[in-house]
């Protein structure tokens, strides 16, 4: 069986050019709800927005479920391409495919086994499965298909070699109960093309209730170009995410990269607002989504949202910085980094 390393594909790093995004559309389910008129049609609105703003910097291809098609190009502009294919959720970060890049030109994609977060009984992955393979054919990819259970919310690399990941994560019972650290490092080696992973002993205290992914890494960190790190700021010591926070950062402020660089570290603090209806939330604007130009960036009505806005203004000199209210994405389990996925251009 070959690899996409032992073919010479490996994954470049979410800033560069893009040939376009590809996103789902909500389908009837669990999480979403029925009611065209209520909850689902307000995520459906939601999702259909940061489509179009993202389709302002590069094409834009959305996933729907069978006959979902219709109403959904109500909803977008009529250049975002629209297909349709038994579909069960609408993170597309998570059960899309991982796209890889050749020196030679060519487009390859990763597929890993996706079982809805470990099982987490909030979503029938029974469809949801396939869609990665679906939109790398789509895409016309050389398909590679990982035995290993992964996201692409579970994930952040360099493209020099580096990977970011949470032991929650790739060591869950639930997604990979066979596996140790050294074999899913195996695994990111031959699927990813990279050299070193970094661990995060945690993710985010929220990340781990009913609706969360057990310690997605893009809510925590992510590179902005090689060597330099946003990380995720708590900065309320009333907030348990202020320990989880504190623990991770001095941990990377330790670490040294795939090249042996130390990691420098650009602090980007919590929204201010620390609940919301009663309940605890782990907003976050490192889920940030980069595209051609730009980047789309979650807001939540909060005093931080321009600070954020400054700090990733300096992180990604050259592109325009968009906030877009991402608290209903949020309130579904993720946010704007995870219902895209990049199609890097080859």
């Amino acid at each position: 069986m070959t690899t996409p390393r032992l073919e010479g594909f490996s994954m470049p790093p979410e800033w560069v050019p893009h040939e376009r995004t590809w996103m789902e559309f909500p389908p009837v389910n669990d999480g979403f709800g029925d009611d065209a008129d209520g909850d689902l049609g307000r995520y459906r609105r939601v999702w259909a927005s940061v489509a179009n703003t993202i389709n302002r910097f590069e094409p834009v291809s959305l996933v729907c479920n069978l006959g979902d098609g219709e109403v959904a190009r109500t909803m977008v502009d009529a250049s975002i391409e629209i297909h349709e294919t038994p579909i069960g959720d609408s993170w597309a970060r998570d059960s899309g495919p991982t796209f890889l890049t050749h020196p030679d030109g060519r487009l390859g994609a990763t597929h890993w086994k996706f079982n809805a977060w470990g099982d987490a009984g909030f979503s029938d992955w029974t469809d949801e499965q396939h869609v990665g393979a679906f939109i790398a054919g789509l895409a016309g990819a050389q398909l590679f298909s990982s035995p290993m259970v992964n996201e692409g919310g579970g994930i952040h690399v360099d493209g020099e070699g580096t990977v970011l990941c949470t032991t929650t994560v790739q060591l869950d019972p639930g997604r990979n109960p066979t596996m140790n650290a050294e074999s899913v490092e195996t695994e990111f080696k031959a699927y990813l093309g990279v050299s070193k992973a970094i661990w995060l002993p945690r993710g985010l205290t929220k990340d781990y209730d009913r609706f969360g992914t057990r310690g997605h890494v893009d809510i925590c960190a992510c590179f902005v170009r090689p060597g330099v790190l946003l990380v995720h700021r708590q900065t309320d010591p009333s907030h348990p995410d202020y320990e989880v926070t504190s623990e991770y950062i001095e941990l990377l402020r330790r670490s040294t990269d795939a090249t042996g660089r130390e990691l420098e570290l650009i602090e980007v603090p919590a929204p201010v607002q620390t609940h919301a209806d009663g309940e605890l939330v782990d907003w976050s604007y490192l889920n940030h989504y980069i595209c051609n130009g730009a980047v789309i960036l979650c807001s939540f009505d909060d005093p931080n949202d321009d600070v954020a806005a400054s700090i990733l203004e300096g992180a990604y000199p050259g592109r325009e910085i968009v906030l877009h209210d991402a608290r209903d994405i949020f309130a579904c389990g993720g946010g704007i980094h995870c219902i895209t996925q990049q199609q890097p251009a080859v």
